[in-house]
């Protein structure tokens, strides 16, 4: 006994559908799977490379300059948020002076920008005012 007929399902039902799923099988494009891909996959690193990596490139590029051109007496702002004035610059170090008398070190990647002179004096004004 065959299994269709254990189910219960005439032959002449099954037959049409056996032959169905072998055109079906025989009508599928072979191999084509990789290189119809191929283009999608390009434009996606493509995508990916101008909206993440360019832009992170462009910015570790401009904290190099701007940690290559800070100099004895700018006003800068560090990672945490403190600003203050650079008392002195080594290769890796930086010491910063937050207040009179206070001076701290820390690492020169922890500095995020470069403060316009005059912005301490500005806001030890306000200080004083409030």
């Amino acid at each position: 006994m065959s299994l269709i007929s254990l189910l219960g399902i005439s032959t002449a039902y099954a037959a049409p559908a056996v032959e169905a799923a072998n055109t079906a099988a025989q009508q599928q494009p072979q191999g084509g799977g990789l290189l119809g891909m191929l283009p999608m996959l390009i434009v996606f690193i493509v995508v990916f490379y101008f909206l993440l990596v360019r832009p992170q490139t462009k910015r570790a590029k401009q904290q190099r300059e701007m940690l290559s051109s800070m100099k004895v007496g700018d006003e800068v702002v560090t990672a945490g948020g403190m600003i203050g004035k650079l008392a002195k610059i080594d290769e890796q170090f930086a010491e910063l002076t937050i207040a009179n008398g206070v001076t701290i070190r820390l690492q020169k990647a922890s500095i995020n920008g470069i403060l316009p002179k005059g912005t301490l004096d500005g806001a030890s004004d306000k200080n004083k005012t409030e």
